[in-house]
């Protein structure tokens, strides 16, 4: 009696595939519209024009990134709206002399209560930094410069790392620059970065060195 051949087993069905490749698909078409959704949100919470707050605080930091942060800064400084000033991410080479060319500020005023703090490499060495600082000078509020773009992220990290003491933000807007698609390409990816590297600030992330020496080690105090 001859055997009956039994026919191979079928393929698995292919629509579960399908099924995951679509779901995989919505969610990150969801993801990328979550992304310029909130990439939106962060633009339009910029400031756009200078900061017009006349509150005074304890103290005065500044973050370097660019000569009108500084030169805002030293103005309030000159004003009497702080104390002290901490410019926090200071190249190891640059000095205070160097600075004062560069800003209208007294050679005599800034000697008095200007610091350089030179160990911040990022935004959250800048916080550390600072956070030594103001506990250092007993501070409870501070005004904190830097530019618009960059004051989210700076916050962040500084709210983090002082959690006690008051922050009074004053965003500096930089000169209007070159004009054109190209500019305004380049300026729209600036925005993209800092807001990936604002969503990176606050969910914590931490894969990079914040300082290059111990606190303290890398500060220029003013006599």
């Amino acid at each position: 009696m001859s055997e009956v051949p039994t026919p191979e087993t079928p393929a698995a069905s292919p629509a579960p595939r399908r099924r995951w490749l679509r779901l995989g698909g919505v969610l990150l078409l969801a993801l990328i519209v979550a992304l310029l959704a909130g990439f939106g949100v962060f633009v339009a919470g910029l400031q756009g024009r200078e900061a017009q707050t006349t509150r005074r605080a304890d103290g005065i930091v500044v973050l370097t990134g660019g000569a009108e942060r500084i030169t805002d800064a030293t103005n309030l400084l000159v004003e009497g709206r702080g104390t002290r000033l901490l410019i926090t991410g200071v190249h190891p080479d640059t000095t205070l002399a160097e600075i004062g060319r560069t800003v209208p500020a007294t050679r005599e005023s800034l000697e008095c209560c200007v610091e350089l703090g030179r160990a911040a490499l990022n935004t959250r060495g800048n916080a550390i930094e600072t956070a030594e600082w103001a506990r250092e000078h007993r501070f409870r509020s501070l005004l904190v410069v830097t530019s618009a773009w960059h004051m989210p992220r700076a916050l962040v990290e500084l709210r983090r790392a002082l959690p006690d003491v008051e922050l009074v933000p004053y965003p500096v807007v930089p000169k209007r620059g070159p004009e054109g698609w190209e500019a305004s390409l380049a300026n729209v990816r600036l925005l993209f970065v800092e807001y990936v590297k604002f969503i990176g600030a606050w969910m914590g992330v931490r894969s990079w060195p914040a300082l290059s020496t111990q606190l303290g080690e890398g500060r220029t105090a003013a006599p």
